[in-house]
């Protein structure tokens, strides 16, 4: 397939630049067995699941990964962080914790000219010193910790199609209210529709919930550059999927319910995991790269908000559900003038019958 193959035509106003004041208030389009398009809301969420049915969702928690410094010339630059080298980055014997203890790092470094290895870079929190380049990002050397400088110096990093500087509330709503293993950069999105009073009803319906990890990375934004799929190589993300999600989905499918993924980043997260003939517990680094013909293993279920034209993340969307199945949706949303993108609307496609 070409990328122009998942291409559509979306006004910018329709962008959402900001979330609702409740997060359960977002609209929800559903994409049903009998491939009928319904327009609901996400409190109705628990309507279209059944008892038994399992949840899974993504307990990653985003950094303030956005951090303002100056080249000794006096020339601006923004540090954006992509990922936690695990104890002392490049060093023998690190450790091989997800998000990592020690002051090197990945980023990305954005400014006017060209940097080099051996730049320091002058910051609120102290000298950032640039060791190394690594493909199209720069291993770093942190004055602390480096989740805690980020978090200490940084500010949220909203998306580059939200148009206006961060403030105090997306502190809270850009992150899931179950957020709490530190490493994302971005969040998982489907996750931010989800209230108290939502898990609640859920609970009451008798749909479980799990979780995994998948630390969204920056490389979620960067546009496919080529025009051929298969030349594509998709950015790695650190993930895991623990015993206890595991035997939750066992547990479900002996009951005959239905696992949902809550997003992409789980479905990556899970279709990484599958190993031969079963979910196995799991964590590494993935570059799973889904789309069209893909075969899924895991997955029978997916609740996610809508995404960009010629992404990565609508590929997986159009493999789950078929390509013109989807980008119908699409045209019925945007007809619908529904939100999109990360502070958006959510839609949710079910199994189709007999699947």
């Amino acid at each position: 397939m070409q990328l122009s193959d998942f291409a559509f035509d979306l006004p910018q106003e329709l962008i959402a630049q900001a979330p609702l004041a409740e997060r359960s208030a977002s609209r929800l389009l559903v994409l049903d067995s009998d491939d009928r398009l319904r327009d609901c809301a996400m409190r109705d969420l628990p309507q279209w699941l059944r008892p038994g049915d399992l949840l899974v969702l993504n307990d990653t928690r985003v950094v303030a990964a956005r951090v303002q410094g100056v080249k000794p010339t006096g020339g601006q630059v923004e540090i954006f962080l992509e990922r936690v080298l695990p104890g002392d980055g490049g060093a023998a014997g690190r450790e091989d914790a997800p998000g990592g203890t020690g002051r090197h790092a990945l980023v990305q470094l954005r400014a006017s000219k060209a940097i080099r290895p051996g730049l320091t870079i002058r910051t609120a929190g102290g000298d950032v010193e640039v060791l190394a380049a690594r493909e199209d990002l720069w291993e770093v050397h942190l004055p602390e910790a480096a989740l805690e400088f980020f978090e200490r110096w940084g500010e949220v990093p909203l998306p580059p199609y939200i148009q206006r500087r961060p403030d105090a509330a997306d502190r809270e709503r850009y992150q899931s209210i179950f957020a709490r293993d530190p490493g994302a950069v971005a969040a998982p999105t489907a996750s931010l529709h989800f209230d108290a009073p939502l898990l609640a009803a859920l609970q009451g319906r008798g749909v479980e919930r799990a979780f995994v990890t998948l630390h969204v990375g920056a490389g979620t934004f960067q546009p496919v550059r080529t025009r051929d799929l298969e030349a594509h190589v998709l950015h790695a993300e650190r993930a895991a999927v623990p015993e206890a999600t595991c035997e939750a989905m066992a547990r479900a499918r002996a009951r005959g319910g239905r696992v949902v993924a809550v997003g992409t980043t789980v479905v990556r997260a899970l279709e990484s995991a599958w190993s031969y003939d079963r979910i196995a517990p799991w964590s590494g680094e993935t570059r799973l790269f889904i789309k069209p013909g893909f075969r899924f293993q895991v997955v029978d279920g997916l609740l996610t908000n809508f995404h960009l034209p010629e992404s990565t993340l609508l590929m997986l969307v159009c493999a789950f559900a078929g390509r013109e199945r989807v980008l119908e949706a699409y045209a019925h949303a945007v007809r619908g003038r529904y939100r999109f993108f990360s502070y958006g609307d959510a839609m949710l496609i079910t199994p189709r019958r007999g699947s």
